[in-house]
């Protein structure tokens, strides 16, 4: 017994004895890689060029590459957008080698390389909005909303809580998630997608899935540095995912209440072994039922992009986005109630929609093609073509006649019954449409000096050619005057009118001319900017021009076309290397379509925004905050006519319309693992001067479209070191006051104030992450609507009441 106890001592001893010479026989490779000032470069891979050996920087910039054999090699820093940097190392047994590396920020290109210092800020803008200049130097608030705060509130789409992460933007009433209105400084803002602008009708673009989103831009006050037109309050610009260089994947797995369950996947590496030709895939499929009964909005996403570095100057990319929604009919979100009753007087989850109406379904296709070729390090063309497919068949809802009251249906002045409080007439509309958008742009950028001042060139030329068309002209009633639905005793089955049956048959084009329903817009625009620097940068000037020519034509009126040169003038001053004062004079032209009802000519919209701010970095820049305050004045806007009845799209104009403010930003890692989103506006919005005698407004008057003020806040800490780390939590928070989203009327019942709280609880293990969050925390009943005089009634959308999400995130 003693000598096999012993023979098998010494089979072990001379086992371990084994590991540890093979394990003398290699040695290793450790370093840093950063940008200039030290800053950590994360997610860079390392590589020894010509084997298996590799490895991917951590949140330190740091890097190990364990067991390599004694021998020389070539190490490799690659990403995409940045050339190869290469050296050559000698790894010795038993030993480390130990080799840093230095990023020049200089490098233009390096804005597309995925390195982040922390999870909520990021430095620069995205090379889609053609600045050359970090967000502190910008003279104008941009605000960048990180995918890593996405990631962490389980943001599914654009209309699901992104606007929390900005100061001063709200939502209006909506066609639930069909599209994103946002408003911002007293206006709704336009929609871009990777630099384009992608608005083909008030109801677009469909909302955008955060599955295949990078991070979403904000930009405040009029942007001619876009090129496309857009509006003097400003723009979010959605960016996708583009490959990294970076072999990675990751899956994630969803499910909440009220029947939500989400699977996505997102895949990034090579498709050849010299990183040359690139790819990222990204899909997703959701299934989202609703706090109201009978209401779902399932979706199915595919987003394949491709790059190829032709040569270390040159890269094509081709990018194909695929959204697929299928949902109950749109106006499903809204409840009405009598004038005398007010708000909120039915149950959260009450829904005056019809089971048994057909889903609504949307086909939204986009697809993108860029080419970039840099000169030299100084200059660098950019052209980029996209074309944009939206299909939609479907219905919307929205009552004929809300009691109590008589009813008129056939409209010949003479009544066919009466309804009682709380009683309805609900009504179905076809709404059948399609879009089609051609993009095109081209820009270059470049640098140079004379003397002691530098030179920072943006000049670009836009082309867009828009078409929309659609279908309302076809409705009908569910209810009958003799049977109607009643909203305190709601019958769900057959209505007693029947259901609808809308003619799909015709083509689109003939039905949507005989409906009024048919948009189109062409531009084309070009623009010229440099920004000088003086004082070894400290001071810099912007000056800038861009013509415009437009022609826009909707709701069947006659195209109309025009042009103009506006001005852009910035100044930035550097008080120390984190600290900057600015100040911006910029100027909009958006001529407009739509029908007066006394036949007056259309004029274009003329807009300016003067705006001064302070933004500084804290603690080696792990933290900024925005201090801007601003003032907008617009010139014959176009605002619905508040006399309209539902069959009605006519106009009124505004003589002058003024929108002022203040807003503060904060966000950033305040210290490791903890980090802040915090934001807070003051924003007011009135009538300056009205063209002639509209009935029901006058000088002084609040335009609505906004809340006078708005907080939101979203802290998120996660333990970095000991026995629970990775161990996360999240609370947030949006408060508004003075809420003037409705419509003009005046002396009846307003918003209530709004307080919505949120919170969760997170694990990080690197590999797997589980996310839980909590919304609505507090039970609120939460709601935002309007008063609408044609129908006497209140209308109102209500927010899910207390529900929760939990996700699963695998990464490989």
């Amino acid at each position: 017994m003693n000598i096999m106890f012993i023979k098998k001592a010494l089979f072990c001893l001379m086992f371990l004895t084994s590991l540890t010479m093979i394990g003398q026989e290699s040695g290793k490779v450790t370093g840093k890689v950063s940008l200039s000032g030290n800053v950590p470069a994360e997610n860079v891979s390392v590589v020894l060029r010509g084997t298996k050996y590799s490895a991917v920087t951590n949140e330190k910039g740091q890097y190990e590459i364990k067991n390599v054999k004694p021998a020389s090699y070539t190490i490799s820093i690659h990403a995409v957008g940045i050339h190869s940097i290469e050296d050559q190392i000698i790894v010795t047994a038993r030993q480390t080698t130990t080799k840093n590396f230095m990023l020049s920020e200089s490098q233009e290109d390096l804005d597309e390389v995925v390195i982040t210092k922390n999870k909520y800020k990021q430095d620069k803008p995205s090379m889609s909005l053609r600045l050359q200049t970090p967000v502190l130097e910008i003279p104008q608030n941009i605000q960048i909303v990180s995918g890593q705060t996405l990631k962490d509130q389980q943001i599914i789409s654009m209309s699901d809580g992104v606007i929390r992460n900005v100061s001063g933007a709200v939502r209006l009433e909506h066609w639930g998630d069909l599209y994103t209105n946002i408003t911002m400084r007293g206006s709704q803002i336009q929609a871009f997608r990777n630099g384009f602008n992608v608005v083909s009708s008030f109801w677009g673009p469909l909302t955008e899935d955060m599955s295949f989103v990078d991070h979403i831009e904000f930009v405040k006050g009029p942007a001619g540095f876009m090129l496309s037109s857009g509006d003097p309050s400003g723009l979010y610009n959605v960016v996708t995912k583009k490959p990294t260089g970076i072999t990675k994947g990751e899956v994630n797995v969803m499910a909440g209440s009220y029947d939500f369950y989400r699977a996505s996947v997102d895949l990034d590496g090579k498709l050849d072994k010299k990183g040359k030709l690139l790819y990222r895939f990204n899909a997703a499929a959701q299934k989202k039922g609703s706090h109201r009964p009978f209401e779902h909005n399932d979706r199915y996403v595919i987003a394949p992009v491709i790059s190829y570095q032709i040569d270390d100057k040159t890269k094509i990319t081709a990018e194909y986005n695929f959204q697929y929604a299928n949902m109950t009919e749109v106006g499903s979100y809204y409840v009405f109630g009598p004038e005398s009753e007010g708000y909120a007087t039915l149950p959260v989850g009450f829904t005056m929609t019809q089971p048994g109406l057909p889903d609504t379904n949307i086909q939204d296709h986009s697809g993108y093609l860029m080419f970039e070729h840099k000169f030299d390090d100084r200059w660098k063309l950019t052209a980029q073509t996209s074309y944009f497919k939206y299909i939609q068949q479907g219905y919307s809802s929205w009552p004929g006649v809300v009691g109590p009251g008589p009813v008129d249906r056939d409209f010949d002045g003479v009544p066919e019954g009466t309804l009682e409080k709380g009683e309805i007439i609900r009504n179905v509309g076809i709404w059948d449409a399609e879009s089609n958008m051609y993009l095109g742009q081209i820009f270059l950028n470049g640098k140079f000096t004379t003397g002691s001042v530098t030179h920072k060139i943006l000049a670009g030329v836009d082309l867009a050619s828009k078409d929309y068309a659609a279908d309302w002209g076809q409705s009908h009633d569910l209810d009958t005057v003799d049977n109607p639905f009643n909203v305190y005793n709601p019958n769900y089955g057959t209505p007693s009118n029947g259901f609808p049956a809308f003619d799909h048959t015709t083509p689109l084009s003939i039905r949507a001319a005989t409906a009024g329903g048919l948009m189109t817009t062409n531009y084309a625009a070009g623009y010229v900017q440099d920004e000088l620097g003086f004082f070894e940068n400290k001071l810099r000037v912007t000056l800038a021009g861009r013509y415009t020519w437009i022609s826009n034509a909707s709701w069947g009126g006659a195209p109309i076309a025009d042009s103009h040169i506006t001005p852009r003038v910035g100044i930035s001053y550097s008080i120390t290397e984190s600290l900057a004062l600015y100040g911006l004079y910029d100027q909009a032209f958006i001529p407009q379509s739509g029908i007066i009802k006394n036949g007056d000519k259309v004029k274009p919209l003329t807009g300016s925004n003067t705006e001064i701010g302070i933004k500084k970095d804290w603690f080696d820049g792990s933290w900024s905050t925005t201090l801007s305050a601003y003032s907008i004045l617009k010139q014959n806007e176009l605002a619905s006519d508040p006399a309209n009845t539902p069959g009605e799209q006519y106009s009124i104009v505004l003589g002058e319309k003024r929108a002022r403010g203040a807003e503060f930003d904060l966000r950033g890692k305040i210290f490791d693992g903890f980090n802040v989103v915090a934001n807070y506006a003051f924003t007011e919005s009135v009538v300056l001067k009205l063209n002639g005698t509209i009935p029901g407004i006058a000088v002084g008057d609040i335009v609505p479209g906004y809340s006078k003020h708005t907080a939101n806040a979203w802290l998120n800490y996660t333990v970095q070191y000991g026995t629970f780390k990775g161990f996360g939590a999240s609370l947030g928070g949006t408060y508004l006051a003075g809420r003037l989203t409705d419509t003009w009327s005046v002396g009846l019942e307003k918003l209530p104030n709004y307080f919505k709280m949120d919170g969760g609880l997170s694990y990080d293990a690197k590999k797997f992450k589980i996310t839980a969050n909590v919304y609505n925390i507090l039970n609120e009943y939460l709601y935002s609507g309007s008063y609408y005089s044609y129908l006497n009634a209140y209308y109102w959308q209500t927010e899910q009441p207390v529900n929760f999400r939990v996700g699963v995130t695998y990464k490989f």
